[in-house]
């Protein structure tokens, strides 16, 4: 047994039982592909896959229990040449992140920069994609962290470190009604107008829904949007009052005018997602590090090797680490 055989089958059965597309996916040709299983099987005593002609029909009960067992053998293998390259000091590799447009267009630039350069032999590739997207795609091993926004409990999936907290604002194009001096807008004069926000915004249980019924309202949700660069366009548009997060304003909105979201509007926290069970490279740390100025980077290697508790100290607000404008 091999594991080369042990990824073949693994492969074959995330290809949906398709011999020539798992084929494409390992670089090998179907006649090799098929056999190394007929190898692997012979091995065995026992079949792993029920068989229609040629092609495959189904995963024997036999073969569940080798393929799942097999991923770990092939997960265990992966974590063995990461340490190693780590212990190497290797500084070329790839970093791929799962998260949403907002992080990703505001956030991530600078630290990512900083990653390439102290690795430039690192390719960094950037997955768009909701918050429960980037967690699938986490634990199904497409990502190396997932950076994500909640305004609720820690998400799951995963270690969950606090990189900082942020807030919304309310948006209007200068001119607006509410473009005014004084007090922010309240939640109930929101309540009256047409609002442009995220997509989730729809969503019954979330945020912005649970901060209308918490005062007995209900939003009108005229325009939705993936990201905040949308909802700007449609703010500007006047097609209704913008609610965004503040990472998303900056200095050269000045044709924009905000203010903190209502105070039932509740504070959100932005997260990095690392894998249990999974060595990660030394420069994937490097970039929670770059996010999360206030984490200590031996104790995050202590919590990922599962010797310390994870103990998080409280996570800076989005303004105190960046002094970013949103006025």
């Amino acid at each position: 047994m091999t594991l080369t055989q042990l990824r073949y089958l693994v492969a074959i059965a995330d290809a949906d039982l398709n011999i020539t597309l798992a084929a494409a996916r390992v670089h090998a040709t179907q006649p090799g592909l098929s056999k190394q299983l007929k190898q692997l099987e012979d091995e065995l005593g026992f079949l792993l896959f029920v068989r229609k002609g040629r092609s495959l029909e189904s995963v024997t009960p036999a073969g569940e229990e080798v393929i799942e067992r097999a991923r770990a053998v092939l997960s265990e293998a992966n974590n063995i040449r990461t340490y190693a390259a780590n212990q190497r000091r290797e500084s070329q590799g790839q970093l791929i992140l799962a998260t949403t447009h907002t992080q990703a267009r505001f956030v991530l630039p600078p630290a990512i920069a900083r990653i390439k350069r102290a690795y430039p032999q690192v390719s960094v590739h950037l997955q768009h994609a909701a918050e429960s997207t980037a967690l699938d795609l986490l634990s199904q091993g497409d990502a190396d962290i997932a950076v994500i926004s909640t305004a609720g409990d820690e998400p799951q999936g995963g270690i969950a470190v606090p990189l900082y907290r942020w807030r919304r604002l309310v948006l209007v194009p200068r001119g607006h009604a509410l473009d005014h001096e004084g007090a922010a807008p309240s939640i109930r004069e929101l309540v009256d107008l047409p609002l442009v926000s995220y997509d989730s915004s729809t969503r019954p249980g979330s945020s912005l829904q649970r901060a209308f019924a918490s005062v007995g309202l209900e939003p009108t949700i005229a325009v939705t949007a993936l990201d905040a660069d949308l909802i700007k366009t449609y703010v500007r548009a006047g097609l209704g009052v913008g609610l965004l997060a503040e990472m998303a304003v900056g200095s050269a909105d000045t044709d924009l005018r905000s203010w903190p979201a209502p105070v039932e509007i509740k504070e959100c926290i932005a997260w990095a997602v690392l894998p249990r069970e999974r060595v990660l490279r030394d420069y994937a740390l490097e970039l929670v590090h770059a996010l999360a100025p206030q984490v200590d980077r031996r104790d995050l290697r202590r919590v990922l090797d599962g010797n310390q508790v994870a103990d998080w100290p409280e996570p800076p607000s989005w303004e105190s680490l960046t002094q970013t404008i949103t006025t």
